[in-house]
């Protein structure tokens, strides 16, 4: 009886640990590209798309919903593929994005647009790190984002994600997150903020339409209406 019972306990644990395993296996694999520009924004220079790559690596790594390959391993990979479509290598041995990163999805961001202003709000006073009134400024941004299948090459998901900040008025002097490298300098600056909380919604995003699913999706369509709306109300055209 007592064997009976110590096998029935090593069966019990085997079959939770494999389903514990089975669990982390059904985790999306997800690889991050470096982000590209198609702005003038002053803050972009070398080094700021390897940056954004990393920080939304590490926002997706954070939730515990995927599994994430680095980026790096998508440099080798996008060396052999280059080195493939040169014709030097026999047809059908070139190397694909899936087989060699074992990433399902490969994340692509373009910062699309970006806005920055400032206007005066009165006399300012500053006093131990805390600033009212003075000059306020503001900045937005959006970032085009493509989920793409490496297996298949469709783009599964593609989404514009905005996000405004503004410093100015009442100013504690500290924002969520940080940033470092590149984008050191713009750690406490509306455009530091801006390009934080895109992240932050990207990966929110991300978790809701790949792993969360169900209302949020609705959620983020009503979000992409209202945004298609007003981005058409600010357009002049021509009658």
């Amino acid at each position: 009886m007592k064997r009976k019972l110590i096998m029935l306990t090593v069966i019990t644990l085997v079959i939770a640990l494999s389903g514990g395993n089975a669990l982390a296996k059904g985790k999306k694999v997800l690889a991050v590209d470096e982000f590209k520009n198609s702005t003038s924004a002053s803050w972009w220079r070398t080094g700021v798309g390897s940056e954004l790559s990393g920080m939304l690596t590490n926002e997706l790594g954070a939730s515990g919903k995927f599994k994430m390959v680095e980026r790096k391993k998508i440099d080798s990979v996008l060396r052999e593929q280059n080195l493939g479509a040169s014709g030097r290598i026999r047809k059908g041995t070139a190397a694909k994005i899936g087989k060699l990163t074992g990433a399902q999805y490969l994340i692509m961001g373009t910062v699309s647009a970006y806005e920055e202003g400032s206007s005066s709000t009165g006399g300012g006073l500053s006093f131990g790190g805390i600033s009212i009134g003075g000059k306020s400024s503001k900045a937005y941004i959006a970032v085009d984002l493509r989920v793409v299948d490496t297996t298949t090459g469709d783009v599964d998901f593609m989404r514009t994600i905005e996000a405004n900040a503004k410093s100015g008025g009442l100013s504690f002097g500290f924002s969520k997150g940080g940033l470092g490298g590149a984008l050191g300098g713009e750690k406490k600056t509306p455009a530091g903020k801006a390009i934080r909380a895109c992240i932050i919604e990207i990966s929110e995003y991300l978790e809701c339409v790949m792993v969360d699913k169900g209302s949020c999706i609705d959620e983020y369509n009503q979000k992409e209406s209202k945004r298609r709306a007003k981005t058409k109300s600010a357009i002049d055209l021509d009658d």
